[in-house]
């Protein structure tokens, strides 16, 4: 059995302007997935040639010993692969093509990243309507994702009731997997540390406290909680704290805004600001912290990658009790959750009724949406207490964070991934379908000649009669499949050798076209009837004329 993974470089890389956290999850999922897959190749579907040598590149950079192999398209139609994994949510897309080359073909596997934008919640509706199986599955990589995913589909399912009178519906397996890290990233000696906290310029005895992840108060997470909490545990225990926002800013406005808000909110703690998308601020900003804090508030988020890394650094970790991060931190032995407060639905109609109509953009819906929901702000402060005020409880809680991590390093979560499509395996062959086929297995993309029936006087039948209509048939067809314009399109063009067999045959008198056809192999039949109209085209064979 063989795993293509569907390759997008945007999908897989982190060299983008706008790092996001699906690129840093795509990126750790590749390394991840080469280093420790039991498959012995590495086999990528592309849909663009150029992607091809990103692929090559990246496994040469991660995994030099291990193949390479990659498949365009075309190539799943000849078993070049038994189940495809798509990095989204996306995968009915896949499933429609699929149809076209037979249900059983390979499984389909996507997983969901954010799950709030517009993009993403249409892919996860369409997947009660889309030609999915019993073998294909959407990886939810949380439970609070997994209850979503669900209010989703419920929520479809029951407008296709209300408007088809739906009753049967086959929503692919919602296996419930974490995203993984490569926790060996996070593994800092005392040197490496000494030199971050020069870099950063904080004093021996300073505490360096590290937020990391893109800088946006608005789809993030608002720091103005983080900023309060710090003001008030700095002047409870009259520690020295210093800190490090490791990311990237959008733009101006929101690097203000950022900047505006520490001033007001925690004005005695020094801030410095990292570039995320840079390797070597990354490293300063892991190697040099003393602990970690991530309030995130928002709906975009829906796992949460760095509370993870910061355990796997051996750092205690301060974070909003919010979707994944609560299956990640345990309370009170990796760190703090602190509580977080939303209002009742359906209290938020008007913010979803202003994303769906185009008033708000995807941010602005995000952001009005964070504004409503509320991180309680003495609990951080209380937890960042603690942790300032004793040293070893900073001790046992990295400790213990980082052996968690280990349970979340990719030579783990691999493991899952390959039990699961396993899995899929046994199903898709054991699996009995008594349906019949459908006639149009893809009615958006339908045989040009089926759906565009109607356009033409004529469709070429069996019993129609054709005869050549030149006397120099053989020389005027040389001469006019020659031109750009004609012999640009292979799969329309007969070969040389089936123009010949025609025009031999229309050399003895007319014939119908069921004639023409029958000096052919049959499987090679279709393509020449269809190769007549062709040869019609370029004027070389004619309809003969109605007696």
């Amino acid at each position: 059995m063989t795993t293509a993974l569907y390759f997008h470089p945007d999908g897989y890389t982190m060299g983008g302007p706008k790092l996001m956290g699906r690129n840093a999850a795509g990126n750790s999922f590749l390394r991840g997935w080469l280093a420790h897959s039991a498959q012995r190749e590495a086999v990528a579907l592309v849909e663009h040639a150029e992607h091809a040598q990103v692929f090559r590149d990246l496994c040469a950079q991660h995994a030099p010993t291990r193949p390479t192999r990659v498949l365009g398209p075309a190539q799943l139609a000849d078993g070049g692969a038994t189940r495809v994994y798509y990095p989204g949510p996306n995968i009915h897309e896949l499933a429609w093509q699929r149809q076209l080359l037979g249900r059983a073909k390979f499984s389909l596997t996507g997983i969901t990243h954010t799950t709030a934008s517009a993009g993403a919640m249409d892919a996860i509706a369409e997947l009660l309507t889309a030609p999915l199986a019993p073998w294909d599955a959407l990886i939810c990589t949380s439970a609070a994702v997994v209850q979503t995913v669900r209010s989703v589909l419920e929520a479809q399912a029951d407008y296709l009731r209300w408007r088809l009178g739906a009753t049967i519906f086959a929503p692919p397996l919602l296996p419930l997997i974490p995203l993984g890290i490569n926790a060996a990233d996070f593994a800092f000696t005392p040197a490496q540390r000494a030199t971050a906290r020069a870099r950063i310029g904080a004093a021996p005895d300073t505490l360096i406290v590290l937020f990391a992840g893109r800088l946006s108060f608005h789809t993030k997470a608002h720091p103005l909680a983080m900023y309060q909490a710090l003001a008030r545990a700095q002047a409870a225990t009259g520690a020295r704290l210093h800190l490090v926002e490791c990311g990237w800013h959008a733009n101006e406005f929101i690097a203000k805004a950022f900047a505006e808000a520490a001033q007001a909110a925690c004005p005695q703690v020094p801030v410095t600001v990292l570039d995320g998308r840079r390797a070597e601020d990354r490293t300063a900003a892991w190697a040099g912290a003393d602990f970690f804090c991530s309030l995130s508030d928002n709906v975009q988020e829906t796992y949460g990658l760095t509370p993870l890394e910061a355990m796997a650094a051996g750092l205690p970790v301060v974070v909003s009790d919010w979707d994944g991060y609560r299956e990640t931190v345990r309370d009170q032995i990796d760190g703090f959750r602190v509580p977080t407060l939303m209002p009742l639905a359906p209290l938020g109609g008007d913010l979803a009724l202003r994303h769906a109509l185009g008033a708000d953009t995807y941010d602005q819906y995000c952001g009005h949406t964070s504004q409503l929901v509320a991180v309680d702000v003495a609990a951080t402060a209380a937890a960042f207490e603690k942790l300032i005020r004793a040293p070893e409880l900073r001790a046992r809680m990295g400790a213990a964070g980082r052996a968690r991590a280990q349970e979340f390093d990719w030579s783990v979560i691999v493991r899952r991934y390959e039990d699961l499509w396993r899995h899929l395996d046994e199903v898709r062959r054991d699996h009995k379908d008594e349906r019949t086929a459908a006639r149009n297995p893809w009615p958006a993309r339908m045989d040009p000649f089926a759906a565009f029936a109607g356009y033409a006087t004529q469709t070429l039948a069996p019993t129609m009669r054709l005869r050549l209509a030149r006397d120099d048939a053989g020389e005027a067809l040389a001469r006019w499949r020659a031109p750009a314009m004609v012999k640009f399109s292979a799969l329309a063009a007969p070969s040389v050798d089936e123009c010949n067999t025609v025009l031999a045959r229309l050399t003895r008198g007319p014939a119908t076209a069921g004639q023409l056809v029958a000096e052919f192999a049959p499987e090679r039949r279709p393509l020449v009837f269809r190769r007549l109209v062709w040869l019609a085209k370029l004027g070389v064979i004619e309809l003969e004329a109605n007696p």
